[in-house]
């Protein structure tokens, strides 16, 4: 079974299934699931931490493949540390943090995301945007631009900025929905 045919079984499942928790899914994760999450992760990206490229990965790939999913399978991968960086945030001296995972970790990201696409894509509705396949951030201005212009003078557009908005949570409080 291919990629494609699992991630339509996937869905067929979500959307038969809408009440169910699935809490099982990493057996979809096999060689072939992580070829394709290898095949669709950007190769000219920054190393992390390891300074290991897509290139030198792909030179033993199918082998770098399957440990990588013994390893995630058997519950021995651990996910190493990020490589920091900092990049301009608009103009003055402010930076914004940037975290770069190594390149295999980029690869299993890929693979979880395939897999959680597949369940959760059903439930978005046709005008969420965000870190969707086949969506874009100029495709939401887009359709922000048409629905503004279709309604005339008679509607406000903010914009905000939330910057630094998470530095001022409790820790306590995470997961409560409480500020």
């Amino acid at each position: 079974m291919d990629v494609s045919t699992k991630q339509q079984r996937i869905a067929g499942l979500a959307r038969k299934f809408p009440e169910r928790a699935f809490t099982s899914l990493h057996h979809y994760i096999d060689e072939w699931w992580l070829a394709e999450a290898f095949r669709r992760t950007r190769k000219d990206a920054a190393a992390g931490v390891d300074g290991q490229t897509a290139e030198q990965y792909a030179v033993d790939r199918e082998e770098n493949l399957r440990t990588l999913r013994e390893r995630a399978k058997s519950g021995r991968y651990g996910a190493p540390p990020v490589r920091r960086t900092y990049l301009p945030k608009g103009v003055g001296p402010e930076k914004r943090p940037l975290g770069i995972p190594t390149f295999e970790d980029k690869v299993l990201q890929r693979a979880v995301a395939m897999v959680l696409e597949s369940l959760y894509e059903r439930d978005f509705l046709d005008c969420s945007y965000g870190f969707r396949p086949g969506r874009s951030a100029h495709q939401a201005l887009q359709t922000l631009w048409q629905s503004v212009m279709s309604m005339g003078a008679g509607c406000w557009l903010l914009d905000v900025d939330i910057r630094k908005f998470f530095d001022t949570l409790d820790p306590g409080t995470r997961g409560c929905g409480r500020f």
